[in-house]
């Protein structure tokens, strides 16, 4: 590790092993309930509202989400390394909670509008405030994910912080799933419809990220650092992170096939099952296991650490992916199958962050850096590109199978198209899953690298 100058003693690092109160951990967890209720909505919502309200074609749909994703994704790097240089009283991350909540708010209600501008300035429109959208996302929920590693660094509080958070988050997405589509039809459907269901929503979420901003407090402080860390010398850093590239690249897997299966589930209601109504159903079955599985998460992380416990997950959303094969028509079957793949998924949504965080004290112990920003811009980088990527996979593939938004039927390529993203696409991302979580040992190596780090300190102290 390199030698660089120490500026905090052993006492001060003790005092970063804190435990959390209930208050603080849920005045955290309400930020990613402001955040989810709108990320919800766009990966479940979006790709149809295009499609069949803004009137633009699947293809292209699919490929703007490609090209903004990866743009705005490349820009989370900046964004990321910014948040490390940020210094403020209130710490690095807090004030871009508090400076990004009403912009992000704006934002979102000119994503859901689609102003008459004719078939190209549809499409310019809906890339426009698209890509502003994702990257005001960003400048939230990177500093957003970056406050866990410095609220405390004792890692099972870190596992709590994030359980507490995705409970809370998921929750918001059950909220906006059940009630997304009342809104719009109770506020006369149509464009007036979405646009007055997120103009109510963005009213609304400044108010909980103003809790968040209120409620933490940042603790940690760096073990050994640099007056201040180059650009050049945090992104080399972060290359030289082997964890947290494989934590980045499960977190990809993880977006990628909730975002196919969330984009999915309203086609798959209206034209596999016949009955749009179910679109409700399918959607809960996709959420409402995950707060089960965070609650159960907790002293399985506790028990087996977080390592297994994702990967005990990815085997079980491997079972419920296969039983959907056994009869993909039959309902009953499709809901057991869709529970599982949701329980799975909730020990890596529980341990994500958690991890992410743990990679912070590797990539201090192994380069003498400390880069939260950089390192939770993983955090932002992932969803980005998962969701972008799920996004262009299902626009394409619906493109390619010949689908034709507003149609009562489809044709029978269309209908195949829909057949094989929702049911042959998770199987092979779950065992992508399994394979990553295999070679990811940071779970043994963390005690070991955080007792040379507080020795460092007092050493240095």
């Amino acid at each position: 590790m390199s030698a660089l100058i120490s500026n905090n003693s052993g006492s001060e690092v003790q005092n970063a092993y804190v435990k959390i109160s209930l208050k603080e951990r849920f005045g955290y967890a309400i930020g990613d309930f402001s955040t989810n209720i709108i990320w919800t909505a766009i990966t479940t919502f979006l790709t149809f509202f295009y499609t069949d309200v803004a009137g633009i074609s699947a293809g292209i749909v699919g490929t703007m989400f490609l090209i903004v994703r990866f743009l705005d994704g490349a820009v989370d790097i900046g964004i990321g390394a910014m948040v490390d240089r940020t210094k403020s009283k209130h710490g690095k991350a807090r004030p871009w909670i508090k400076w990004g909540a009403v912009p992000f708010s704006l934002s979102v209600m000119l994503l859901f509008t689609a102003p008459n501008l004719g078939p190209t300035g549809s499409i310019i429109y809906a890339a426009l405030t698209y890509f502003i959208s994702t990257l005001l996302y960003s400048a939230i929920n990177i500093p957003y994910g970056a406050l866990n590693s410095l609220m405390t660094q004792d890692p099972y509080e870190r596992s709590l912080l994030n359980i507490t958070r995705m409970v809370v988050a998921i929750s918001g997405g059950v909220l906006i799933t059940m009630t997304a589509m009342p809104m719009v039809n109770g506020f006369g459907g149509g464009k007036t419809g979405w646009l007055l269901t997120f103009v109510l929503i963005g009213l609304v979420s400044p108010l909980l990220y103003l809790i968040t901003y209120k409620s933490t407090k940042e603790r940690v402080k760096p073990v050994v650092v640099q007056k201040e860390i180059p650009f050049r010398v945090g992104i080399k850093a972060l290359l030289r992170n082997k964890f947290w590239i494989i934590v980045v690249l499960f977190s990809i897997l993880i977006f990628l096939s909730s975002g196919i299966s969330g984009a999915l589930n309203i086609y798959y209601a209206q034209y596999i099952l016949h009955n749009p109504a179910l679109v409700g159903v399918l959607s809960l079955a996709g959420l409402v296991p995950i707060l089960v599985g965070m609650i159960l998460s907790a002293p399985l992380i506790k028990k087996v650490g977080k390592r297994n416990a994702a990967l005990l997950g990815a085997f079980v959303s491997l079972a419920g992916a296969l039983l959907v094969l056994v009869d993909p028509s039959n309902f009953q079957i499709l809901i057991m199958g869709t529970v599982l793949k949701t329980l799975g998924t909730a020990p890596a949504v529980a341990t994500g962050a958690a991890m992410l965080a743990d990679t912070v004290e590797y990539g201090e112990w192994k380069t003498g850096a400390r880069t939260e920003g950089l390192i939770f811009s993983g955090s932002g980088l992932a969803p980005k590109i998962g969701s972008g990527l799920s996004g262009a996979i299902v626009g394409w593939a619906l493109a390619m199978g010949g689908y034709i938004g507003g149609l009562e039927s489809q044709s029978d390529s269309a209908i195949a198209a829909i057949n094989v993203l929702f049911i042959y696409v998770p199987i092979i991302l779950a065992a992508l899953q399994i394979a990553l979580m295999w070679i990811y040992t940071l779970d043994k190596k963390y005690p070991e690298i955080m007792s040379e780090l507080q020795f460092l300190a007092k050493s240095k102290g």
